[in-house]
């Protein structure tokens, strides 16, 4: 067990770290927090709590994700830590020449070209039946009963359902998101705070897929709709691309940093650059928190890793470089030796060869789960499949058309992924898992988070209410607003551009759940940026 600090809080916060025994769950909306314990309290386990929030999340904060939307799991049970990855396919007749031959020199954010085949209710599915104790008809109830019933909209919420609705409102047109407005701002404005939304549409399809245990989704009624809607509006699905979309059982990859096992996904998600920028990482001596040369040295080895993923990663079958050779000793050295005192313009290597919602949940089993969801930029395409509440990703946008890029587009190809789960281990034990969402920020933010936690000893709330930094591009990095000027003024004298950003939303949102091995006891933290919530029994 990591030994926090027992001092006062380094930092100005909202809320302390919450401790609980039989189970927690944390996420960044309390209605869908309170679902999963609902579950839990049901006689559910963590893997039922944890699909009973994504579900819900679906419904009370679908600015960030939807159930057409993709999704990552990690999972510890009975001693061994699983990995899930639930992200679609490109649809199999998609191709480069027929995207440009439509008019477009780039894939577009909107409408069906950049929709994947959605991998959420397939992650469900999986969790469920292989790890889950009650029915998926059970564990979806608390969210077909907010769709149906209807809950009302938070502040923070409603900002960005705010900003969504300004930006389709000039983006969108034509019939094809006509039913994006009708979903979502029915009244012909965004839901404002305190007001009341619902979607029958939903509900109705949230219990199908649970009673169906989403064969429905897949390969039956919701399936044709899907279909249906795409050949109407010039998108590029058959049902074959729905019926053969399976989650997939992986093997986690991690890599030791100061004696602590930091686990992610493999790729075709950027879980890889968080393992990476720790590698180069650990050859430094980070013994004071709050300096210039820390921040300094996260930040470049955070680019640097950041870097060779974009030029190496996608779909692992398309991969040119293993992710043994990405994360080899060698490499790491290599890498590291190109830190110096000032900031670099990063270059990508030569490995050697041989929008999202987070939650995570703990029981007193010792099961615990950390699960990320998506529809990759805010509500996804602007796309709702007529009669069904399904909002559809975009996550086909980082696609590229350069024939010679390791991302480039294919049909029935997996694109590059920004959500990623986290989970730390000490020796054969679990800590627990972590997880931020918000697209780039992902891996910088598991690397701060880790960082926070292993090196300066912060308990969970204290490692997420912790100023947080992003690199962007080049040397340009933004802060938030809360970050020390002394340190900010410091990075800009070693050569960063700093720049100071207003807006708390684009550092991202996390969540901790830590586990005492001896006592058995939860502490939880959550993200004081938003709407977050961890809820324990």
């Amino acid at each position: 067990m990591v030994s926090f600090d027992k001092l006062s809080h380094p930092y100005p916060i909202k809320r302390q770290a919450t401790y609980g025994r039989n189970g927690m769950v944390a996420t960044s909306q309390a209605t869908a927090a309170q679902a999963g314990l609902e579950i839990l309290k049901k006689g559910g386990n963590a893997i039922d709590a944890a699909i009973a929030t994504a579900a819900c999340l679906t419904v009370v904060e679908p600015t960030s994700n939807g159930i057409g939307g993709d999704a990552f799991a990690l999972v510890w049970t009975e001693g061994k830590l699983h990995g899930l990855n639930a992200s679609g396919c490109a649809p199999r007749n998609i191709s480069t020449e027929k995207v440009k031959a439509a008019g477009y020199e780039e894939m577009p954010d909107y409408g069906w070209t950049p929709v994947t085949v959605p991998g959420a209710p397939s992650a469900w599915k999986a969790l469920s039946e292989r790890f889950g104790k009650l029915p998926l008809t059970e564990v979806l109830e608390p969210a077909i009963r907010y769709a149906e019933e209807g809950y009302a909209i938070p502040a923070n919420l409603s900002r960005l359902w705010k900003s969504a609705y300004d930006t389709f409102k000039k983006e969108l047109k034509g019939e094809a998101f006509d039913e994006w407005f009708r979903v979502f701002a029915p009244d012909g404005h965004a839901p404002k705070a305190g007001e009341i939304w619902s979607s029958q549409d939903h509900a109705n399809t949230l219990r199908s897929i649970a009673e169906t245990n989403a064969e429905s989704f897949y390969r039956g009624e919701l399936a044709d709709k899907i279909v249906a809607a795409s050949e109407a509006n010039g998108g590029y699905f058959v049902k074959e691309d729905l019926a053969e979309c399976y989650a997939e059982w992986v093997d986690p990859i991690s890599v030791n940093y100061r004696g602590y096992d930091v686990w992610e996904i493999p790729p075709n998600g950027q879980g890889i650059i968080a393992l990476q920028a720790l590698k180069i990482l650990e050859g430094f001596d980070l013994t004071e928190r709050d300096t210039v040369d820390s921040m300094h040295k996260q930040i470049e080895s955070t680019k640097l890793a950041f870097t060779d993923a974009l030029q190496h990663v996608t779909d692992s079958k398309h991969m040119k470089h293993t992710v043994e050779e990405i994360l080899s000793d060698a490499y790491a050295e290599h890498r590291r030796s190109l830190i110096s005192e000032e900031a670099l313009l990063p270059v990508a290597g030569k490995p050697f060869g041989s929008g999202t919602v987070y939650l995570c949940t703990a029981d007193n089993e010792g099961n615990m789960v950390s699960f990320i969801q998506s529809n990759y930029k805010g509500f996804g395409s602007g796309i709702v499949v007529p009669g069904t509440g399904i909002a559809m990703q975009n996550r086909g946008k980082d696609f590229k058309f350069d024939e010679e890029h390791v991302n480039v587009l294919k049909g029935g190809k997996r694109t590059y992924h920004t959500i990623i789960p986290g989970f730390l281990t000490k020796g054969d034990q679990p800590v627990g898992p972590f997880g931020l969402m918000g697209g780039y920020m992902q891996p910088q933010g598991h690397l701060q988070l880790v960082v926070n936690t292993i090196d300066f000893k912060l308990n969970p709330q204290q490692a997420i209410d912790a100023p947080r930094w992003r690199w962007d591009y080049g040397k340009h990095v933004e802060v938030e607003e809360r970050f020390h000027h002394h340190l900010a003024d410091g990075l800009h004298q070693k050569g960063h551009d700093i720049q100071i950003a207003l807006d708390p939303n684009g550092f991202g949102r996390g969540q901790i759940i830590w586990r005492d091995p001896e006592t058995g006891v939860l502490v939880g933290g959550t993200e004081s940026r938003t709407d977050g919530a961890v809820v324990a029994w």
